[in-house]
């Protein structure tokens, strides 16, 4: 072979080089880049192009699938009871995305997840569609509606979360107002209207954020639950019983403001059932103020304070702050200052105390499964930690029962069941202008068993202040989510 032509053959060479080097690099080290670059509508029709796997509460689907009549997309995802589920189940769109359940689980529910290759491989073998797995739920369905139908009913803005206290399951999660993910699930105008509506630029109640695990509000009184452990746990009393060095009026350290009580309560020198069935603030300031901001914090954070959870959904990290001085530790130990809590959080709470001091990790997602529904991962439930001993935990207990047999959570009462609860109508706004948020937290036990612990916050712009109580507004929306969960049972 003469020089010009080995040059050539040389440079061909290279030239195929390159290429195979190329096609190497586009296949196997820019794929997954490619594959989820939003500017790849082939992936994005390949997506829509068989139906989506469902999600599942109580063995039945509350997700479905529609073929659309124009465009690209073939299939679009719609929504049974879409407002009630959407806390649960987030939203997947055509135009706008995915989120929740729907975004977290989405390699299972299109079939992708590398655990599905090889009955994708034998499928396209075979000439059979791919299939979309199921993503199985340990919510309730029955208290999922108590929960929605009962903010609904009220009217306002609020949120409910509940769980099963011996395993971390979470058994409803609503928010209201809430909205529907089919409005928004394909591309058409009447998509692209409904989602400027979920803006909260035009709409201020913001019906997309999900106020049971992303909004954090002050829990008032409902922490004293916290704070009444705290002061167990460290030995500052020891019964439910034992009178507590607490004067009336009680000045916050370091101030010359003194405590209020609201009305004329019996909180002088009050043992500690007796400040949780009337919820006295000055007990619980001092209880707080005399452990001192470290032993609070640390009791806080064995509740789950300070750290996201992730259900797998995300929630919001709850606030106790560090470095705070005796009178700020004073407001934070009833819940004010800069104490702040998700729904989920309080309902944690709640269920750490009635599964006798074990918190156990929430999760919402009890297993995946294939399409042919076999088993790809089982969720087991998981400790997290233990805020109290058993000892204090039954002391405690018997406290938030008498809180709902004859204090200030008498309307969380259900016959034949022993209800344990607490109140809490937090201040919030420039001064407290606004108005409180109601909250109520509680669990309900039926023999040795605990199978709920809920939570619920309420909150009613147009309400008149003075009749606004954790007892009237949030207490009866945990009652009838704790009687739906018993009744479900049966």
């Amino acid at each position: 072979m003469n020089k010009p032509l080995r040059r050539i053959a040389i440079f061909c060479g290279l030239l195929v080089l390159a290429l195979l080097i190329r096609d190497n690099w586009l296949q196997y080290v820019k794929a997954d880049s490619l594959r989820e670059d939003t500017d790849n509508r082939r992936v994005l029709i390949a997506r829509y192009a068989t139906p989506r796997g469902d999600i599942i509460v109580d063995g039945k689907s509350i997700t479905g699938h529609a073929e659309t009549t124009s465009g690209d997309f073939k299939y679009k995802r719609t929504y049974k009871d879409g407002a009630m589920w959407a806390p649960v189940t987030g939203f997947v769109s055509q135009s706008y995305g995915a989120t929740q359940l729907e975004s977290i689980e989405d390699g299972i529910l299109t079939g992708n997840d590398d655990r599905l290759f090889f009955r994708n491989t034998l499928d396209m073998l075979t000439g059979k569609p791919k299939e979309g797995g199921n993503v199985v739920t340990t919510l309730n369905a029955a208290a999922q509606k108590a929960a929605y139908n009962g903010l609904k009913k009220q009217g306002g803005k609020g949120a409910v979360a509940a769980i099963e206290p011996s395993t971390g399951k979470i058994l409803a999660l609503a928010s209201y107002p809430s909205y529907d993910p089919s409005t928004i699930a394909g591309g058409s105008d009447s998509d692209a209207e409904a989602w400027k509506k979920l803006d909260k630029k035009n709409n201020p109640d913001d019906p997309s954020l999900n106020r049971a695990l992303r909004e954090v509000y002050p829990p008032g009184s409902t922490f004293k639950v916290v704070t009444a452990a705290a002061a167990l746990q460290n030995g500052l009393y020891t019964s439910a019983d034992e009178k507590t060095k607490s004067p009336l009026p009680w000045t916050m350290p370091g101030t010359t403001t003194q405590l209020k009580n609201e009305g004329n309560i019996p909180c002088e020198n009050a043992t500690l059932r007796t400040a949780l069935q009337y919820s006295c603030n000055t007990v619980f300031g001092k209880v707080g103020s005399d452990l001192g901001n470290e032993k609070m914090l640390d009791e806080a954070k064995k509740f789950g304070f300070t750290e996201e959870q992730f259900t797998p959904v995300r929630s919001s990290a709850p606030v106790f702050s560090d470095d705070m001085n005796p009178s700020q530790t004073a407001l934070s130990s009833i819940g004010q200052y800069n104490t702040a809590a998700t729904p989920l959080q309080m309902a944690m709470v709640a269920s750490a105390v009635a599964n006798n001091g074990t918190l156990m990790k929430p999760y919402m997602v009890d297993s995946l499964q294939a399409p042919n529904l076999d088993t790809l991962e089982k969720t087991e439930p998981e400790k997290m930690s233990e805020p109290l001993s058993a000892e204090n935990a039954q002391i405690l207990q018997s406290m938030m029962e008498t809180v709902v047999q004859k204090g200030t959570g008498t309307t969380a009462q259900i016959d034949g069941v022993t209800v344990g609860g607490k109140t809490g109508t937090a201040q919030h706004g420039e001064n407290n202008s606004k108005n409180p948020y109601a909250w109520f937290i509680s669990y309900a036990k039926v023999g040795d068993s605990a199978p709920v612990a809920v939570a619920v916050v309420v909150q009613d712009d147009n309400a008149v202040r003075e009749n606004i109580s954790g007892s009237g507004l949030a207490a009866p929306i945990a009652k009838s989510v704790m009687e739906a969960v018993i009744d479900s049972k049966k």
